[in-house]
Formats: structure tokens, sequence, C-alpha cells
């Protein structure tokens, strides 16, 4: 379900500059800073970095990208 929500100039801007950097829109940008600081919030010892690295790697196996690890 959408909403409209009323949200600050400034924000909307660094949103339309940094959603371009990452290749989406303003309101996908706002969506996955909100889904990231979501799951920083609930999850306060991990850093950002391997929060992002487990997600990508939730992806790549969803899309079959992935192959054995062989320890040693």
């Amino acid at each position: 379900m959408s909403k409209a929500i009323k949200l600050s100039e400034s924000l909307i801007n660094d949103a339309v500059m940094n959603g371009k950097a990452q290749h989406r829109s303003a309101p996908k940008q706002i969506e996955y800073w909100a889904r990231m600081g979501k799951i920083v919030d609930e999850n306060p010892d991990l850093p950002l970095a391997f929060i992002k690295g487990v997600l990508t790697g939730v992806e790549e196996s969803k899309a079959g990208d992935v192959s054995d690890y062989k320890f040693g």
C-alpha cells in the first residue's frame, strides 16, 4: 500500500543526488535508506559493510550465482 508523506526538500534533494549515483529513483533511494536504517537499528553490533555484504549474498544466492567454498 502506498501513502503520500511529506518529506523535507533537503532529504529529497539528497535522495535525487545519491539515487542517480546508485541508479535509483529518489523514492527508491529513500526506501533503500529506510530499509538499511531499519536493519542497522535492529543489528547495532554489525558493521554496515557486513550487512551490505550479507544482503548482496542473499540476492546472489536467489539468482543462482553460488559456488562451493573450499576450506584450506
